[in-house]
């Protein structure tokens, strides 16, 4: 059994580390805790090497149409289903006191300083999709479908155990949206 000031010491380590930390790294791929998100660690084209923790090979720059497809060989190789991020979720992992690229490289490893693709399409020209510059950390509406751009693709929600702390007790729920 616990000691109780070992408890407390415990429940305020666990209380730090979830208010402070938005990602989690989990091999793989990494957990955005702040957003609900799970992500591919690496750009489409480039895989997770686990011995270097960097990501191999080389980026592969897809339009919409192919997109699809990639989409679809990540599901069946990865299992899940994997998609293209939103607007605000690709937005959410712009780090502006980072370098170029304006990403944590820490989590994120060899993301190349342009724009990504996101699913977002632009309001007033429906054949355009909003995209997020990792040079500039800015996201712009000047893309078509049919242009090459690089992809991170982040895991369709599920539901996941996640802890939430409450007046220093650990309650245990089921959400689509936790991790």
């Amino acid at each position: 059994m616990i000691s109780r000031p070992l408890g407390f010491i415990l429940v305020y380590f666990l209380w730090i580390t979830s208010s402070t930390a938005q990602f989690f790294n989990d091999g793989l791929t990494v957990r955005d805790v702040r957003n609900g998100v799970n992500w591919l660690r690496c750009t489409v084209g480039t895989t997770w090497n686990y011995d270097t923790e960097k990501c191999d090979g080389e980026l592969v720059k897809l339009n919409h149409s192919e997109i699809e497809e990639a989409r679809r060989q990540a599901s069946d190789q990865l299992g899940g289903t994997w998609r293209l991020p939103t607007l605000d979720e690709l937005e959410s992992l712009v780090c502006e006191k980072c370098e170029k690229p304006k990403i944590n490289e820490k989590y994120f490893p060899g993301i190349s300083p342009e724009a990504y693709w996101t699913q977002t399409k632009n309001r007033l020209n429906s054949k355009m999709y909003w995209t997020v510059n990792f040079m500039t950390g800015h996201n712009y509406s000047r893309f078509f479908g049919y242009q090459q751009l690089p992809v991170l693709l982040p895991l369709m929600g599920q539901p996941v155990k996640c802890f939430v702390l409450i007046a220093g007790l650990i309650k245990q729920l089921t959400t689509s949206y936790c991790m």
